[in-house]
């Protein structure tokens, strides 16, 4: 057997092998929402994205091994991938006047002719762990106006009031269901109607509070944090965002979710919750993956979008980024809200 054909067969093993893997990523993205509590499919289904890599992978060796049908499956799942991902990568609503507007305000909350910038953030402190003056500081160098946390403990906040958390955000409604491991949020400007719990969760408690504007418009913020898609909590988690998406429900106010939903965009029960009225920000801003987690773990980069910044309608999203902080596996998500 010669070098050449020795190459084919080494390429269509390679075809066939990363072929597998991306029609096994690709079937499970497509998996109606009934259907998406099977054991692991919440967590094959979190690494869509990545299965753009081993599909154009996939497609370069079958080109090389001149596996048609291998090619056109391939091309198939990539187009599949272009309609799922692009989104991310192009603005879906007039975010062009957002940036614009948050540039005029330097990237912290203004006033731009009879918008309002509100500048936002969230991030998952693992159990208090996270560097609590870190946080702070993001807050003090970004301008944050609101800030959401997870996971958070007794402690944690009591070092967050050492490092002077209250010269930029004195207002704040934390909670937690079982008096070990809360949610929170704090605020530059008062917190109005604040409740431990805004969706009657059976995750933990999601506590919110309303901020008034200076265009005369109210946001109520709240923090979630659902149940992680695990071994014998596949339900549970499912369950745990149906119940944010009943928010849906309350057509009288207007809403800002933040925090760690424990799903992506490509999950079918976020879809869901989000439906017609939501909007996962980073998907409406257009700039590009926010993924969020791992992020204390060298060996590996952040892989999973997980932490969202949700909105209702009528607002618009720019400058999404992720920041690591130390002490956390979730990085902190930050955006700009125009509010019109």
């Amino acid at each position: 057997m010669n070098k050449g054909a020795m190459g084919r067969i080494l390429c269509t093993a390679l075809a066939v092998i990363l072929a597998a893997v991306t029609a096994v990523g690709t079937a499970a993205r497509l998996l109606p929402i009934g259907m998406s509590t099977i054991p692991y499919v919440p967590n094959i289904v979190a690494a869509t994205p990545w299965f753009a890599l081993t599909a154009a992978l996939a497609l370069l060796f079958a080109l090389l091994g001149r596996r048609r049908l291998i090619i056109v499956l391939m091309v198939a799942c990539l187009g599949a991938q272009a309609y799922w991902q692009g989104p991310f990568f192009s603005s879906v609503v007039g975010s062009n006047s957002a940036n614009s507007s948050s540039s005029d305000a330097s990237g912290a909350s203004g006033s731009s002719g009879n918008a309002t910038m509100l500048r936002v953030m969230t991030c998952n402190v693992y159990k208090g762990r996270a560097d609590a003056g870190q946080i702070v500081r993001l807050v003090r160098d970004e301008h944050v106006q609101v800030l959401a946390l997870q996971e958070t403990t007794a402690a944690f906040v009591d070092e967050l009031n050492k490092a002077g958390i209250a010269d930029y955000l004195p207002y704040a409604k934390t909670a937690s269901a079982d008096g070990k491991y809360g949610n929170g949020v704090w605020s530059a400007t008062p917190l109005a109607d604040t409740v431990k719990d805004e969706v009657n969760s059976s995750a933990s408690f999601m506590p919110a509070g309303t901020v008034s504007l200076s265009n005369g418009k109210a946001l109520r913020f709240v923090s979630v944090h659902t149940t992680s898609p695990v071994n014998r909590y596949w339900n549970l988690w499912k369950r745990s965002i149906d119940e944010i998406g009943a928010l849906d429900s309350r057509t009288n106010t207007t809403y800002v979710i933040m925090g760690d939903f424990n799903a992506t965009y490509d999950h079918a029960p976020f879809r869901d919750m989000l439906g017609d009225r939501f909007t996962d920000a980073a998907r409406q801003a257009g700039h590009g993956f926010t993924f969020s987690w791992p992020s204390d773990r060298p060996y590996l980069p952040m892989m999973f979008s997980i932490d969202h910044i949700v909105l209702d309608k009528g607002l618009v999203a720019s400058d999404l980024k992720n920041v690591k902080v130390d002490g956390t596996d979730h990085a902190a998500l930050l955006g700009t809200i125009r509010v019109s």
